[in-house]
Formats: C-alpha cells, structure tokens, sequence
C-alpha cells in the first residue's frame, strides 16, 4: 500500500470540508441580505463534492483469490450550487425592501437560510475535518512505528 496515497485521500476530505465551511459561513453572513446585483434576496449555496476519479494503481489479488480492487481516490469538490426553495416572507412595512403593492405588499422577500440548518452543517463539517485530521495523525504514527521496527 502507497503510504503517501492515505495522506492524499485525507487530505482531500479536509479541504474539501475546509470549502463547505466557507461557504456556509457565507450563507449565514447573508442571512439578511434582501438585496443582491440581481435585485433578488440572497439564495443559499451548497458545496457540491463528489468522489475523485480511481487512481490508476491496483491492490494486489486478496488471499482469498478475489480479484484485485481499486483503492478510493478521495473527494474533490465540483462547485457551488444554488439552492431553488422558496424565499421567506417576512411582514416589515416600513422597509425600503418591501412589497409597494399586490398581495404581498409590505413584505420583505428574505433568503431562504436557516440558521439552524447552516450551525448543523458547520458541526458536521467540522467534524469531518478534524476526523480527515485524525486519520492522517494515525497514517503518521503507523509510519513512525514502521521506522522503528527497522531500526
């Protein structure tokens, strides 16, 4: 086993938590923005991360004569993507934002984030990063011990 290709997985994991945090703290630092360029409220982002391509080298055959196996290649992240539910509507007449008139007069069209949702997904995501973290300390010590056996 390539020690260096656990080290590549984990650390892909971590930056790729790294950027989901970003861009939930952008989420929850425009959980108030009722105006952006568009003329829209702000609309939620999410990181979208998919599993990395193969690696092209193969593990050799299992003793029980299985054939041979891939070893996962990580994570990469493909982007952000916009999230399309519905905006909130809060009633806020004297807002230079609201409604001036029809059946949503005096309402202000709100992004559509939850600060509940968003605090949930930064604990997750901090939580896959300090594991990614923990999985390299381990990868890091098994080498260490290997070293000293042959000493």
């Amino acid at each position: 086993m390539n020690f260096l290709h656990s080290l590549d997985v984990s650390a892909s994991g971590m930056t790729a938590e790294r950027f989901r945090m970003d861009t939930i703290s952008n989420n929850i630092a425009n959980a108030n923005t009722t105006k952006t360029v568009s003329g829209m409220p702000y609309q939620r982002e999410v990181a979208v991360i998919t599993p990395a391509d193969q690696p092209e080298f193969i593990l050799p055959v299992g003793l029980d004569g299985e054939d041979p196996t891939m070893l996962g290649g990580g994570v990469k992240v493909d982007g952000v993507a916009k999230d399309t539910s519905d905006f909130k509507y809060v009633y806020e007449p004297d807002n230079p934002e609201a409604i001036k008139e029809g059946k949503w007069k005096g309402y202000v069209a709100m992004p559509n984030i939850n600060i509940i949702t968003e605090m949930t997904n930064m604990i997750a995501a901090s939580r896959a990063f300090e594991a990614n973290a923990t999985a390299i300390e381990a990868a890091k010590s098994m080498a260490s011990k290997a070293l000293e056996i042959g000493r």
